[in-house]
């Protein structure tokens, strides 16, 4: 069968390569055209367009960016067309993937969407759209099916990918001589992956360096950029950078600043105690206050619901707050303790990995249960 895929972030890279992974082994003649990334590319080399064309965050940010983020959404629905899927596979990114959906289902496109769009944090009412122009609907987070059910929508819970791509990663054994790493612990710092999120974030994160003389603040590069972009935030230090070995910098670090996002998640599950990081435009968080509905950002305690890894959000995430966070993980045995424990309990609401493959079977099988019906 021939599947269209679109990612539109780093995460949804990573998702993408394991759900594509998975076809190839249940669908022998799999073939693919896609919009993500490097990870994506190692399972296919049919890309149309990678996602740091299309990566934008924050109400300010989307509106500087509108025509280039028109040109891409058009671009798309000529490449769909010239291209006709048996399937669109739409991997979260909701501003782009849910104008593709409409589009789609209306030239008669069958659309799965893989990791929902979190309506539950705003704009609940979208769900209405959702069930019109998308088939299968395949969540990763346990709430989200009771949140569906509730606006009258079946959805399938497949478990969260991230558990497969820990799962499967190849960790290394020696990852501080490979790195040129010394003996000192070592703090992560994770400043995502996005331009607008490592220059807000990282000068932040530096700040606390001097602090720690005991312990080695060693940075995650995103693959899009190289060691002289992180350079220049350093003023003149000369910190750490692993690319390509987030999971492993992570499982060797006693803890972590992370960027609000998946990799908070990814973090809890590789249990490193961690502070949870945001900032973004003050006008895009003025307008994010007023619509979004939820308690938490992260994933972690949005999960669990309630306080578990400390949200660290705008004015807050300042030097003394993140250095007083990092000191009590570090230095205060209860304090860590009880992290870690609800690590533990985090762990058990996750379940088991198998998400990717399971997705995998339930779109072979939807569309496979299609043909049959329209044969008939």
């Amino acid at each position: 069968m021939k599947y269209y895929i679109i990612a539109g972030e780093a995460s949804g890279d990573l998702h993408g390569s394991n759900l594509m992974r998975a076809l190839k082994m249940i669908d022998a003649q799999a073939e693919f055209r896609f919009w993500g990334g490097d990870l994506m590319l190692a399972e296919s080399e049919n890309i149309r367009k990678h996602y740091k064309e299309m990566a934008f965050m924050g109400f300010v940010e989307v509106a500087v960016n509108l025509r280039q983020i028109l040109r891409n959404l058009a671009d798309c629905k000529d490449d769909l067309l010239a291209n006709r899927p048996d399937v669109l596979i739409l991997v979260d990114f909701p501003g782009f993937n849910l104008k593709i959906a409409e589009f789609a289902k209306r030239e008669g496109i069958k659309v799965c969407y893989y990791i929902s769009p979190k309506v539950w944090a705003w704009n609940q009412k979208r769900v209405l759209k959702i069930k019109k122009v998308v088939d299968k609907m395949f969540c990763i987070l346990p709430f989200e099916v009771d949140f569906y059910k509730a606006w009258g929508m079946e959805v399938n819970y497949v478990g969260n990918p991230l558990l497969d791509a820990i799962e499967v990663y190849p960790f290394t054994s020696n990852f501080r001589d490979e790195n040129n790493l010394d003996g000192k612990p070592i703090v992560a710092l994770l400043p995502g992956s996005r331009k607008q999120e490592i220059e807000r974030l990282l000068p932040e994160m530096l700040k606390v360096t001097t602090d720690f003389p005991d312990h080695q603040f060693v940075i995650a590069g995103a693959p899009t950029f190289d060691k002289a972009y992180y350079q220049q935030f350093m003023a003149g230090k000369n910190n750490p950078i692993v690319f390509g070995h987030t999971y492993d910098l992570v499982r060797n670090a006693q803890a972590a600043l992370v960027a609000s996002g998946t990799a908070t998640l990814e973090t809890a599950l590789l249990n490193t105690p961690q502070v949870v990081c945001y900032k973004g435009n003050p006008l895009s968080i003025a307008i994010a206050k007023l619509l979004i509905k939820i308690k938490f950002i992260s994933l972690v305690n949005l999960i669990m619901d309630k306080l578990v890894v400390q949200e660290l959000i705008q004015e807050d995430c300042n030097h003394k707050k993140i250095k007083a966070e990092l000191n009590s993980i570090l230095n205060d045995p209860k304090y860590r303790q009880a992290m870690l424990n609800n690590y533990a309990q985090l762990q058990e609401r996750m379940g088991d990995p198998g998400a990717s493959e399971r997705t995998a079977k339930l779109i072979v099988a939807y569309i496979k249960s299609k043909e049959l019906k329209n044969k008939e």
